[in-house]
């Protein structure tokens, strides 16, 4: 029986994972990646070298060049890991059974860039995994298959984007074994909500924390741009003030005072008072020495 050919757009470690997964089964080929043009991974290319398997980077995927290399590999499917270019209606029917996507949303919500992050601001008590067919819209194409994982208290950016790295592999995996035994049953992403949502990427400025808000809303924010995010950032006369961690305090009672005043120390870091009660950060780091009484945010 012929391998099930696949053509592998991809970059980064969670395509290291997949990549692993696919190349030792027997009954799949990689027939060529594409890493993306400003990749700086070089662990796909030592893969590939390994395996003897084509690695291009620098190129377009849309361009006709990129269509008549694509077109004499003779891919059954197409995959899509953490790339960054959009693919046209050509590519995407190349291959006789399309080309799919792994994305780390909970489709047909979160949608987009940053989705991990989102999650946490929005206080989600799990994400998904989603890998779906490529359509002409970003992220709306048919399910293949999704996975939910629980979001705690104790999770942060980094632990969530630990999980993807080992989950989304898997799940991407999992999928092509279902597009290569023609067992599909895709998923019109309407029948689970009419509309869903879309999360721009977020960018410089982001970080900034806003104090005249809910100290849950200010836990979430903080957990969820941690490193290796930018981390949240807030400044004490002048100086940035960057802030890695945050927790809930267990039954704080609700208050009006000064928002953003440092009220308390803690072993390892500081009480602030946000909008409705206090909240306390840690892993901080400042070139001025902070105290109970200093403002941040001035």
């Amino acid at each position: 029986m012929p391998k099930f050919r696949l053509g592998y757009f991809a970059d980064g470690p969670w395509s290291h994972n997949a990549f692993d997964l696919i190349v030792v089964d027997s009954s799949l080929d990689i027939a060529f990646v594409v890493a993306r043009t400003d990749s700086t991974d070089t662990v796909l290319l030592e893969k590939c070298e390994l395996h003897g398997i084509p690695f291009y980077k620098g190129i377009l995927i849309n361009s006709d060049d990129f269509y008549d290399i694509a077109l004499n590999h003779e891919c059954d499917l197409f995959v899509s890991m953490s790339f960054n270019q959009i693919f046209k209606h050509r590519i995407t029917n190349l291959p006789k059974h399309g080309t799919i996507n792994c994305h780390a949303g909970k489709l047909p919500f979160y949608r987009g860039r940053n989705i991990l992050s989102w999650a946490l601001i929005n206080n989600e008590k799990e994400f998904g995994i989603t890998v779906h067919y490529i359509d002409k819209g970003i992220d709306t194409g048919n399910i293949i298959l999704q996975r939910t994982y629980p979001i705690t208290e104790q999770d942060t950016y980094q632990t969530l984007l630990e999980q993807a790295y080992r989950a989304c592999p898997v799940v991407l995996y999992d999928s092509i074994i279902i597009v290569h035994s023609g067992k599909v049953v895709p998923v019109e992403q309407s029948t689970i909500h009419p509309v869903g949502f879309y999360c721009g990427k977020r960018g410089v400025g982001d970080e900034i924390v806003n104090w005249n808000s809910s100290s849950l809303v200010l836990f979430n924010f903080i957990r969820a741009i941690c490193f290796p995010g930018p981390q949240a950032q807030t400044t004490m006369q002048g100086h940035v003030v960057k802030i890695n961690g945050a927790r809930m305090i267990e039954d704080a009672p609700e208050y009006i005072s000064t928002i953003g005043q440092i009220v308390g120390k803690t072993e390892n870091g500081y009480i602030v008072k946000t909008v409705d009660t206090t909240i306390e950060i840690f892993d901080v780091e400042a070139n001025v020495k902070l105290k109970i009484g200093d403002k941040l945010g001035s």
